[in-house]
Formats: structure tokens, C-alpha cells, sequence
């Protein structure tokens, strides 16, 4: 089920579970990994897809290289995953920067999309509500977990941290322009006390044209841990119809019920 493979001239540590269904990739969040929330989403569509993830470079099995915490990077990075592994489009499910990520392949590279479920994403890097500061200090589990699991050497875990902290005050840096072009039906999600400021997740929704947003009760950034039935339905309803929606009292939609 889990293979280092080569993805653009390196080694990723990939995932994949038998099924014939049509693909599904799992995009993780930032200094995270896969096996930090694959259960909470496989069960809305292993029965049904082809579930396919991997840990990004620089991130849980999978070794660091040069400018790899960007989003630039990562964003080429799925795309040579897309076109090598998964060799075809896929629906994407991505938590937090994964569902950048996934925002960003479907402006460079559409046909490779077909539709984005995003969980706690923003598409700048102002949407956030104010970061604290990194201290330097982790925690020993965290420690521990990295030394376990990351190819890279023990200190470097301090050292992405900062990397990373810096980044998500500078990207990503994606408009309302550049989301209005995004073609494919997009899940818009996000916990009622996320990180991610609701006025930056209505926004995010309003401009994609296929756009359904979700916002979970009781939740913070860590929804799809919190309230995984809640979710894991919402995506499974998603996936199942990827029809735009057709309501019986649209204000924004365009297409009006005639019932």
C-alpha cells in the first residue's frame, strides 16, 4: 500500500488502495504527513474511488530538497504525481495547504482536476487570522514521530518549522481573479472556529463558479478530526454528485428552478 517512487527526479513516500473507481488523491496539510488524517477520509470513498495520497517532499517519509516547503514547488510536485502515478485526473481532497495545493493544479493544469474538496484552505496568505510567533521549542512527540519517520536529520525538524512559519506569512498569493477561473465543482469547507477567517472562506467560495460551501459546527482547523461523520458525509454527497446544484430558492446561483 506504501512505496518510496520516484516523482520528479526524487523519491516520495506514496499511498494507494486497491479500487476501480475513478481516482481521488488525499493532499495533506503543511509540516504534516499522510498518516495524520487518511482514516478520517477514506471511509467517504474507498468504497467507491481509487483512493491515491503521498507525503510531500520535506514532509512525513519523504526527504527534503531545495525551496520544497513553497508552494510553487509543491504545486509541480503534484502535478508530476498526477501525470507519473496517479497517470490521469483525479478528484483532490485537500486539508489545509493541500487544499491550496489543489487550487493551484486546477489553475495550472485543469484537466488533470476533476473536482476539489478543500478542508480549511485559504488562497492568500492574509486570509489567516494572526499566526504566533515560533518559539523554537517542539514538543517530544512531535520529536520523536520526526525522528521515527523523516529521513532528514533530527535538527531539521526546528528548521522547517521556521521555514514554513515564515512562507505562510509571505503565500500563498492567489486572487479572486485567478479563482474565478477555476472550472471544476469545488467543497468549500472549513470548521465555524477555524484559523482561517470566515470572511477569507466566504470569499473563497463566492468566486468559484461551481462553488458549495460547508462550515462545521463546533469545529476549529482540525474539522475533519472533530466532527469526521459530519464530514466525511459532506464529501461523500460531494463526490457522489458533481451536478451544479440546483435549488429551489437560489440568490446566487444563476440557473433558477423553474419547480
Amino acid at each position: 500500500m506504501a512505496q518510496y517512487l520516484n516523482v520528479a527526479g526524487h523519491q516520495l513516500y506514496c499511498y494507494e488502495w486497491e479500487n476501480n473507481g475513478e481516482a481521488v488523491v488525499m493532499l495533506h496539510g503543511g509540516l504534516s504527513q499522510t498518516s495524520h488524517w487518511d482514516s478520517q477520509v477514506l471511509p467517504a470513498i474507498e468504497d467507491d474511488f481509487h483512493p491515491f495520497a503521498y507525503d510531500r517532499t520535506a514532509h512525513g517519509f519523504s526527504g527534503d530538497r531545495e525551496g520544497s516547503l513553497h508552494f510553487d514547488y509543491q504545486t509541480n510536485e503534484a502535478i508530476s504525481y498526477l501525470e507519473n502515478i496517479v497517470k490521469g485526473p483525479a478528484h483532490l481532497i485537500g486539508y489545509s495547504d493541500g487544499g491550496i495545493i489543489a487550487l493551484m493544479v486546477a489553475l495550472r493544469r485543469p484537466e488533470l482536476v476533476k473536482s476539489i474538496i478543500t478542508l480549511g484552505a485559504n488562497f492568500h496568505h492574509n486570509g489567516t487570522l494572526p499566526l504566533p510567533d515560533f518559539d523554537g521549542l517542539v514538543s517530544p512527540e512531535d520529536q520523536e514521530e520526526y525522528e521515527r519517520t523523516s529521513p532528514d536529520a533530527p535538527h531539521t525538524l526546528v528548521e522547517k518549522i521556521t521555514r514554513m512559519m515564515k512562507i505562510w506569512r509571505s503565500e500563498p498569493n492567489l486572487t479572486s481573479s485567478d479563482l474565478a477561473k477555476i472550472q471544476c465543482p469545488v467543497l468549500v469547507m472549513a470548521g465555524d472556529d477555524d484559523v482561517i477567517a470566515h470572511s477569507h472562506t466566504i470569499e473563497l467560495f463566492e468566486n468559484i463558479p461551481l462553488g458549495q460551501l460547508a462550515i462545521i459546527p463546533g469545529t476549529s482547523h482540525q474539522l475533519i478530526k472533530e466532527k469526521p461523520a459530519i464530514a466525511q458525509l459532506l464529501m461523500r454527497e460531494f463526490l457522489e454528485d458533481l451536478s451544479y446544484p440546483q435549488t429551489r430558492m437560489p440568490m446566487r446561483r444563476t440557473n433558477l428552478r423553474t419547480e
